[in-house]
């Protein structure tokens, strides 16, 4: 078996001990179909379909079992379907649309992941939203889901753009 592991160790009474172990199974050997990464792209389009219905529970359905949402204009994590669906029932009401600007996709069998920038247009509005995002989608019950969706906004709209340097002045870039 193919797996990952973590070990800590700390010296204790003379001696190298672990003090935290993990090891879990690779997430390509956990099965589930492969995935390209065109089609790993194309996901993103399902769940901005389920936003096109306006119907909180469709977008909800798109989401795993076990899914944890980090939604853009919320401070609270939503991290079940009861949670998620309520997020989408105000949300919707600016009938948003998106599309991908940036992606960065990739695939596993049963898994893949895709991040990057993508842009909104509130229907009800006309505004436009620029933000991050990050998907990792499971194939769950014969489907693809989200399993894990995080949104920001982008910092610079808040921030401005970065400081140059000046005068051998360091200007430091967080991650």
């Amino acid at each position: 078996v193919k797996a990952r592991y973590s070990y800590v160790y700390v010296h204790e009474d003379g001696e190298w001990k672990i003090a935290h172990h993990h090891s879990s199974a690779m997430p390509e050997s956990s099965g589930g179909p492969k995935i390209t990464e065109e089609e790993c792209k194309d996901l993103f389009y399902l769940w901005n379909d389920a936003l096109a219905t306006l119907n909180p529970d469709t977008v909800a359905k798109r989401y795993a079992s076990n899914a944890v949402l980090l939604p853009t204009v919320s401070d609270t994590p939503r991290t079940d379907y009861g949670s998620i669906k309520e997020y989408f029932v105000n949300f919707l009401k600016n009938k948003p649309q998106g599309v991908i600007l940036e992606s960065y996709p990739t695939v596993g069998q049963g898994w893949c992941k895709d991040v990057g920038i993508y842009e909104f247009t509130m229907g009800a509005t006309g505004d436009k939203v620029k933000a991050r995002y990050s998907y990792v989608y499971v194939h769950e019950d014969g489907e693809w889901k989200i399993a894990h969706h995080h949104s920001s906004v982008m910092p610079e709209a808040f921030l401005g753009a970065p400081k140059a340097a000046t005068n051998g002045e360091k200007v430091m870039q967080e991650a």
